[in-house]
């Protein structure tokens, strides 16, 4: 075992210092550095050139019509946003949407993914805005009935959300549409939203009837309400086109924010030769940013490669899988990922196991399971809460760990965790700020009990400030 991984199981006694915030502190200062790509590390990119369209890897299922997708998918949650002075989003940024609406579609990308609560709720409109542009059978949309509020959750409320989603997207037909975050909150909640309202039928209805193209659901929750569901379609109550699941190589054996892993999910699906969606490819960026010795790792394995492109390869490699879904903020996300996809190199056997070891190496670092879906804003009291997760993780996968002022790397990793913090969140968005009012937890599909994260990321903020860590 080399230096950096005794570091990283080393991890383990640190959590019982100060409940897991002292983790934090673990950064260098150029890790810690802003970064305009907040999703990859630089260092990691491809150098290839970017492959034309022709060169995409497509997917088709006869029970989808046919449909030849493209394997990457444009997740349309996280589109570039207009800034205020004091960091807060004021709305979508059309003009570098359709830039990378444009250089997708040009390389061969034909499958688009939104909803009406991503982006501020601004993201489908987006989405048309962008896509209108192109000859409607040119490229394939998807939308979600994202009913969480309790008043868009009866039957008039679900309809009129599915019905403004035409108006948003200029479209009188949509290709995908997926009944969304199922299970979230247990299986009397699902059942609820979804199928004693009568929104089932009534989108079975609108299916015959050819605004609805294929019928699915996005997936979050446990392991009872996932089960439901299948013996549902198995009985022809409920049957289900596709299926949209979290899946990526740290899931696979891992099960995070659910009650069973990706592994058990999909093998399910393919049982019944349900065709498969895959969302968080990346865990919101995480599978980029790993510790520097896992960057190592992989790049010692496929140094031309990308350390988000072994995260790819792993979805494409499943043959149920007919789209891998990829929210691309930046033009280098875009490109980085079309080589992923273009075409496709599956993994081997051997390759695999060597990202599930890589999968048990990640588990020591106690990192928060945010994807930065940002479900959880805006926050009543203004906090940035992805942002300050995002920054937390970074600096724990730098791989230091200040246990205490003695340590070594006290002084440079405070001022890096603090600088960084700073530059990162603006102080009235920090972590100081949250009330514990809770409105935030129950949003979040990775089931992550927001406000206690708050106040440890607060408390160890406040101990490297006063030096009494």
């Amino acid at each position: 075992m080399n230096e950096n991984e005794k570091r990283a199981i080393s991890r383990r006694h640190f959590l019982g210092l100060m409940g897991a915030g002292a983790a934090a502190g673990a950064m260098t200062m150029t890790g810690c550095a802003p970064k305009k790509d907040a999703m990859y590390d630089p260092a990691g990119h491809h150098t290839s050139p970017v492959p034309e369209a022709d060169q995409m890897t497509y997917r088709s299922w006869p029970n989808l019509d046919n449909d030849r997708i493209s394997l990457l998918g444009y997740g349309c949650m996280r589109w570039p946003m207009i800034m205020d002075a004091n960091g807060r989003p004021q709305g979508i940024d059309q003009e570098r949407v359709n830039e990378l609406v444009d250089y997708a579609i040009a390389h061969g990308v034909n499958y688009f993914d939104t909803s009406p609560a991503y982006g501020m709720g601004l993201s489908e409109k987006a989405t048309g805005d962008a896509l209108k542009r192109y000859p409607r059978e040119s490229y394939y949309i998807a939308t979600k009935l994202s009913n969480f509020a309790p008043q868009s959750q009866t039957f008039e409320g679900s309809k009129a959300m599915y019905e403004n989603s035409f108006k948003e997207l200029s479209t009188d037909y949509i290709d995908y549409y997926l009944m969304h975050v199922m299970g979230q909150g247990g299986l009397e909640p699902s059942k609820r939203r979804f199928f004693e309202n009568g929104m089932y039928d009534f989108l079975r209805k609108e299916k015959e009837a050819g605004r609805i193209r294929h019928l699915g659901f996005s997936f979050h929750g446990d392991q009872e309400t996932f089960d439901w569901c299948m013996q549902q379609h198995d009985a022809g109550n409920y049957p289900w086109d596709f299926v949209q699941i979290q899946m990526n190589y740290l899931d696979w054996h891992h099960a995070v924010g659910a009650s069973m892993t990706a592994e058990y999910m999909y093998n399910e699906l393919t049982k019944r030769n349900i065709p498969v969606v895959i969302m968080e490819p990346l865990l919101g960026g995480r599978l980029a940013n790993i510790p520097n010795h896992l960057v190592a790792r992989l790049k010692q394995a496929e140094p031309e490669n990308s350390v988000a492109s072994w995260a790819f390869r792993f979805c494409g490699s499943f043959p149920n899988v007919f789209c891998a879904l990829s929210g691309m903020t930046y033009m280098e996300n875009l490109q980085d990922n079309i080589r992923s996809f273009g075409p496709l190199k599956e993994l081997t056997d051997e390759e695999k196991e060597f990202l599930f070891v890589t999968a048990d190496l990640m588990q020591e670092y106690p990192t928060v399971p945010c994807n930065q879906c940002n479900y959880c804003m805006p926050c009543p009291y203004g906090l940035d809460i992805p942002g300050i997760l995002t920054h937390y993780n970074k600096c724990v996968n730098q791989g230091y760990l200040p246990e205490s002022q003695q340590d070594p790397n006290y002084r440079e990793a405070r001022q890096a965790f603090l600088v960084g913090y700073d530059r990162t969140v603006p102080r009235m968005r920090q972590a100081s700020h949250c009330t514990n009012c809770n409105q935030c937890s129950p949003h979040c599909p990775q089931m992550i009990n927001i406000p206690d994260w708050m106040n440890r990321i607060d408390d160890f903020v406040e101990k490297l400030k006063q030096n009494t860590l």
